[in-house]
């Protein structure tokens, strides 16, 4: 079984040569190092950290008798912003990896190992021989359809990936439907006071407010008033906060 598993792989290897060896390191735009620190954020999320867990999931990989190999579960849905433990165990007869993607990813750096006899070694991903088992922490900080795969020649192809869907919590849409209705207000900026923290702004309607066209003061915070210089043109939203007209939004 072992050696006709292997065989089926290594056809799949030969459709391209390979070169060299080496270990596929930071090859994610990653720097291995403490989980959920110094990594730059991927599209299909960040590394976790174990005290940010919400759930922990087991997944196992394995060869079937006609050679198909497989991860159980074959599929998996979260919620944005959920960080998942995966507790992963090669129950099969050769080495096998969990790689965390989008699909696009998973396609370039399959491609990238067939050419290149390398091994991952990314936060995203464990490799495992025969009978061991890893773990991978995961932070799905974006909505959308991702993938996990075994990139190693000739696994994808024999079945080794599945489809990941995250969906965007409730509070992120009421998030995106609010700033939807948000209608900004055209102005000219007159006068910055950065020190007393505060923007002159001659301006069109205030429609949210149901306040004429005029040249008010606003009060702004620190990081606002570093994007606005006397005479710029802005399109910004003022809403009350604490009692007193706030620039809130521009663009």
């Amino acid at each position: 079984m072992k050696n006709l598993l292997l065989t089926t792989a290594m056809a799949f290897a030969m459709i391209t040569p390979v070169y060299a060896a080496g270990t596929h390191e930071g090859g994610h735009g990653h720097e291995k190092a403490e989980a959920g620190h110094g990594h730059a954020e991927m599209a299909a999320g960040m590394p976790g950290k174990a005290d940010d867990v919400s759930r922990t999931i087991d997944v196992t990989m394995r060869e079937t008798d006609d050679g198909t190999m497989i991860f159980e579960p074959a599929s998996f849905d979260f919620e944005q912003g959920e960080t998942i433990r995966f507790n992963v165990t090669n129950m099969g007869e050769i080495e096998h990896e969990f790689v965390i993607d989008d699909v696009a990813g998973n396609a370039k750096h399959k491609e990238m190992m067939a050419a290149m006899d390398m091994e991952h070694d990314d936060p995203n991903s464990v490799r495992l021989d025969e009978g061991k088992s890893g773990e991978v922490i995961w932070t799905f900080s974006n909505a959308g359809t991702f993938e996990f795969a075994c990139l190693i020649p000739g696994h994808y192809e024999s079945g080794m990936h599945g489809p990941i869907t995250v969906s965007e919590t409730q509070a992120s849409a009421e998030t995106v439907l609010a700033q939807a209705d948000v209608e900004y207000t055209k102005g000219t900026i007159k006068k910055v006071d950065a020190e007393g923290g505060k923007v002159t702004i001659n301006h069109g309607p205030l429609v949210n407010l149901d306040m004429p066209a005029m040249t008010m003061v606003f009060r702004a915070d620190e990081a606002m008033l570093a994007k606005m210089s006397e005479g710029q043109e802005i399109e910004f939203v003022a809403e009350p906060v604490k009692g007193k007209l706030t620039v809130t939004q521009l663009k």
